[in-house]
This record gives C-alpha cells, structure tokens and sequence, in this order.
C-alpha cells in the first residue's frame, strides 16, 4: 500500500518524469522521497499520521510545496500537480516534423593526433529530421553524414581517413544516429540516447544537447537550433589503426570528440531558397 499519492504534470498536462517528491515532517526532517514514474504518478511508503510538507522538483521547472494530510492508516492524497517552468526557460519548438538544413549545420570531429594537438575534421554532408512531440521528451531524430565527406584541410590526410584502416569509406558511406528521445538536464540542456551506427558497427550513444530557441527565418519558415555533443571511443566502432611514430606515440588518439550545430527547419521538406 502507498503513503502519500499524486500526479505532476506540467502546465499542458503531460507528465514530468524523474521529478522528486520529498516529504517533511513539522521540523523539516525528511521522512519520505519518491520518484515521479513515466506516467507523472508518484507514491510513497506509508507515512507518520499529521501535517507534512511535500515539496515536488523537476529540472528546469520552480519547486512546488504542498501541505499534506496523512491519515492514521498512513496515506494521503496529493492531487495533481502541475509545475511551471523555470524563469527564462526556453520554448519548446511546436510538435511535427522539423528538416535539418545542411546548408547551415556543421559537423566536427575532434581528435588528438600525436599525442600534443588537435586535428579537426568536417564533414559537409549532413541530412535527416526531428520530429519533435509532446511532451518534448518523447521527440526523436535521425541524422545521416556522408563518410567520404569528411575534410581535415590536408588532402593526403583526407584519403587516409576515408582508406580502410580508418572510415573505409566504400564499404560504410553513410554515418547514422537514430535517437530514441530526450530527458531533460537543466534549463535548456538535454540528452538524447539512441544508436551511432559507424565503420558497420551500431552503438549506444548519448548527445548533450543545448536547444537554442525557434522563430521566423526570412524565408517564411520556422527553425530551430541545437547543439550537441559526444565522446567517442574508435575502438568501439571497430576503428584500430595504431600506426606509431617517433617514441612510441599513437599518430590519432583513442577518442574523438563530435560536435554538432544543427539547424531544423518546420516541415517536410526544405523551403526553396
């Protein structure tokens, strides 16, 4: 049987995941802390009968504090709760299909390359789509990046990369995430888990994704803009070039970091420009 019982929602009415309710007594000591389920409901054990304070959490939402009743046989009814975002909190973008532009969203990959420096590379092709929902949280994507697009600025380097000790370009052209939806880690910051699929191997991947905002672009549309980030271990992806050079030093590290500024456009398809 469950002690204090409820319902958090936000202002729409969707529910609020992995908020927090914790329980106080009269001198502020917690008795009772419960997790929000997929559902918004939260239940606690049974509680001390008397007067209680229940205060709710979320990220990016203001706390809430309720005073509750807790009956002799230890339960209580919180009701529905709906919280309110945080002061400044961006808008979500409305639901649908949203297109990335690659024409003005850049994908980088980071490696260290002997041990002392950075070498950056780009790919220049980039497609897919968001299709965003309500609540924002149940949004998922999808990005495709051409392999053989990938430029360091060196065209020797270039080939290298797309050869088969590396990308191997021929038999793996398209580098792809399928993302499965976001959970919420501060104002305007998200992860989205999902699936990299690279080199013919698919695996587990979480971005960090900072959402910038949506509004009017000047040709009539509506975009919105994201960033995200990873870090990636080539081994996992298959990817086990260990050419040395002098003292024994890797040429390309063991880890990549990819960056993402991506740029969604509301609708089906790209407006012509």
């Amino acid at each position: 049987m469950s002690g204090l019982t409820g319902r958090v929602c936000a202002a729409q009415g969707w529910p609020v995941p992995d908020a927090v309710l914790t329980v106080t007594d009269s001198r502020g000591r917690q008795i009772s802390r419960a997790v929000v389920d997929e559902t918004g409901a939260v239940g606690t054990e049974l509680l001390p009968a008397g007067v209680h304070i229940a205060v709710l959490t979320a990220v990016g939402f203001e706390p809430v504090a309720r005073t509750v009743q807790i009956s002799s046989a230890g339960t209580g009814v919180l009701g529905e709760v709906a919280l309110v975002p945080v002061v400044g909190a961006v808008a979500s973008p409305p639901p649908g299909p949203w297109t990335i532009d690659p024409v003005h969203s850049t994908v980088i990959a980071t490696a260290r390359h002997l041990g002392i420096a950075s070498v950056k590379a780009r790919f220049a092709e980039v497609s897919g789509r968001l299709d965003i929902a309500e609540p924002f949280e149940r949004s998922t994507g999808h990005a495709e990046i051409k392999a053989e697009g990938i430029d360091t600025g060196n065209s020797m380097r270039d080939d290298h990369l797309r050869s088969p000790e590396f990308l191997d370009v021929d038999s793996y052209p398209m580098i792809a995430f399928t993302g499965s939806g976001l959970r919420r880690t501060g104002g305007d910051t998200w992860v989205m888990s999902g699936e990299l699929t690279l080199h013919g191997q698919r695996r587990s991947v979480d971005l960090d994704v900072t959402y910038g905002g949506f509004g009017p672009d000047p040709w009539g549309g509506v975009r919105a803009a994201f960033h995200a980030e990873t870090l990636l271990h080539r081994n996992d992806f298959a990817i086990d070039y260990n050419a040395v050079v002098r003292a024994g030093v890797a040429a390309i590290g063991t880890t990549v970091e990819l960056d993402l500024d991506i740029e969604v456009v509301h609708g089906e398809q790209l407006p012509a420009i």
